[in-house]
């Protein structure tokens, strides 16, 4: 009985260590795809080759015929008409690290499931199901991402937001759930008092709705208007609008309203969280301490990271910081959603 709780446990660390590499590497993906958005590289390869886009071009001639290419695209002729070979091969390097990790991701998710599979290191059928529908999600975010893409190679300079958005958001489920998983798998020991778990899972939602427009102000360059703080320019409302235009499905194309949301947003969160932690110090729930605090300095440090790439223009440097915050800051309120569910 013994050595079969070992052998038990041996194979969920097992898969746990495979789970953590994949988060790790959805994470990095998720960086390298803010620097690609960052430096307007996404539109750089204008084809998707599945097997063939593994290698990058080789030799001039393979690179003057990718750069022919990308020179047919509104964004090289409307902006980029004095870019040289070398600028491109520098917009290309980035879509092609981001897209050379979707295949590493996929490979490294697959190839261990399939094993762990036929040596059933997985026990359950719901298990099982469940891993494969987060692969299923892993295919899908690459045809998300072609689709992305392909919103900006005809009439316009760049991609839709909205699928920028929806290709971002599903970045950040798939990690979610693999991380969630690793949790699982790695047994991490629940509390024995819990709070109401509609207070995590709503600070996970309203997260979520921050990264969502967050993608719309990055898709429409809104970062770069109004670049001042706390005020948008002489007023706490944008100039450039009217209140009730806040109502109108249309200020989801508006970079000034986008902007505003995304602020008060995340001024929303803030009030919010310090009501959990409110809640969490007068039950004195001492197991929610660390992770609150935690979830606690990365918000504070996502404000005032995102006050600084505002301040500064949306400097790429800041921005990509802020981006990188996110993945913290989500992951840590996973966790929290994690340690406050029912059951092991």
């Amino acid at each position: 009985m013994y050595s079969k709780f070992v052998i038990e446990q041996n194979k969920n660390i097992y898969i746990s260590y495979w789970l953590l590499l994949i988060t790790l590497l959805v994470a990095f993906m998720i960086f390298v795809g803010g620097i690609t958005r960052l430096t307007d590289s996404g539109l750089s390869i204008t084809r998707w080759d599945l097997f063939t886009g593994v290698l990058p071009p080789i030799g001039l001639e393979k690179w003057e015929i990718a750069f022919s290419l990308y020179k047919q695209i509104p964004e090289y002729i409307l902006l980029n008409s004095n870019m040289t070979l070398v600028e491109f091969k520098f917009i290309y390097f980035w879509e092609y690290i981001h897209r050379l990790l979707g295949r590493i991701i996929g490979l490294f998710y697959i190839l261990p499931l399939i094993f762990f599979t036929y040596k059933k290191f997985i026990s359950t059928k719901k298990d099982i199901t469940y891993f494969y529908f987060i692969f299923i999600l892993i295919c899908f975010q690459g045809f998300i991402g072609w689709y992305m893409v392909s919103s900006g190679l005809v009439d316009r300079v760049d991609v839709s937001h909205y699928r920028l958005a929806l290709h971002l958001v599903l970045a950040f489920i798939i990690l979610s759930l693999v991380f969630w998983n690793y949790l699982y798998y790695r047994g991490v020991q629940l509390p024995n008092k819990r709070i109401h778990n509609f207070l995590p899972l709503a600070l996970v939602a309203l997260l979520f709705t921050q990264l969502v427009i967050g993608a719309f102000v990055s898709g429409m360059d809104a970062g770069k208007i109004y670049n001042t703080w706390p005020l948008m320019g002489n007023n706490y409302f944008p100039d450039d609008n009217l209140k009730i235009n806040l109502f109108n499905f249309a200020s989801l194309n508006d970079p000034s309203l986008v902007q505003f949301i995304h602020r008060n947003l995340a001024y929303l969160i803030l009030i919010f969280y310090l009501f959990i932690l409110f809640k969490v110090y007068w039950n004195k729930l001492a197991d929610y301490f660390k992770i609150l605090n935690i979830i606690g300095f990365l918000l504070v440090l996502q404000i005032l990271l995102g006050i600084f790439t505002l301040l500064s223009g949306a400097q790429m440097f800041i921005s990509s910081m802020h981006q990188i915050s996110s993945i913290f800051l989500i992951s840590s309120s996973v966790y929290f959603l994690f340690l406050n569910k029912k059951t092991n």
